[in-house]
């Protein structure tokens, strides 16, 4: 499959993933859409760009980077909420760049 689309796909597949637990414990509908959105961006730049490293490091340094300025304002009000938040950034953007890297044409 095309790079791109298949970021984007596995993007909206992460973004299920990340959105589901978060459903779960009934945080506002602006965090689960963020959430979401973070991962479909994070699989298109995943997919597009060339960061110089590859797969699973990529994937973890391009979901951080997507990640910071909504960190930033989580960490300001509730700096514990992070400590999830970031595990499943670096388990999701490591499997994104892996198999975006493996699958991708």
């Amino acid at each position: 499959m095309e790079k791109t689309k298949l970021g984007i796909l596995l993007g909206v597949a992460a973004g299920i993933i990340d959105v589901v637990p978060m459903l779960a414990q009934n945080l506002s509908w602006d965090a689960n859409i963020s959430a979401f959105c973070l991962w479909m961006v994070s699989g298109f730049l995943i997919a597009r760009t060339d960061a110089g490293v590859k797969g699973a490091l990529k994937g973890a340094f391009i979901s951080f980077l997507v990640l910071l300025p909504a960190a930033i304002l989580i960490g300001w009000k509730e700096p514990f909420s992070l400590v999830p938040i970031l595990a499943m950034t670096a388990v999701l953007g490591c499997a994104l760049g892996f198999l975006v890297e493996k699958y991708g044409e």
